[in-house]
């Protein structure tokens, strides 16, 4: 499954959607203005909520909250004494944890569990400059939340070169 997403900085207010490989509107990732802390929702094309974000507030590293139905569902944090600077663990809520590394910013980075690829996102596969493909890999992969892994990861990774 390839999902298209047109890629702008994530700011308070942005909503964008994100299509299939058709052109089929598939998510909508809706930021919520006016919060204290920076806030998505990931709906469908019914405008069903499918996932909450947000950013935890007072922890000692950046760190994104993914929840669906009012449950938590991930954790995503940049990865501690990393040598490379996007790498990012996800911890889900039954403790299996997810590694993603690459060149975020370039919107080129893969989403892997125990070594084997769930998920990469790259520019590579498109023509036009300011879109990017969320290539979801394993068929039993759930696409909404390694689509809302890879808004966390974007928007910690920009965050971090503003305040670098």
């Amino acid at each position: 499954m390839r999902f298209l997403v047109y890629d702008r900085l994530l700011g308070i207010g942005d909503d964008y959607w994100i299509e299939d490989d058709r052109g089929n509107k598939v998510f909508l990732v809706d930021a919520k203005a006016l919060r204290l802390r920076d806030t998505w929702e990931l709906k469908d094309a019914q405008g069903r909520v499918l996932i909450d974000i947000h950013q935890k507030m007072f922890a000692l590293r950046d760190t994104m909250v993914i929840e669906r139905g009012g449950e938590p569902l991930a954790r995503l944090k940049r990865k501690r004494l990393s040598l490379l600077r996007n790498h990012y663990r996800v911890t889900l809520a039954d403790g299996t944890e997810l590694d993603v590394s690459g060149k975020i910013l370039d919107r080129e980075f893969a989403i892997e569990y125990d070594g084997e690829l769930l998920a990469v996102v790259s520019r590579r596969w498109l023509t036009l400059r300011d879109t990017y493909g969320v290539d979801v890999v394993r068929e039993d992969a759930d696409p909404a939340l390694l689509i809302a892994l890879t808004v966390c990861v974007i928007h910690l990774a920009e965050k971090e070169r503003e305040d670098g």
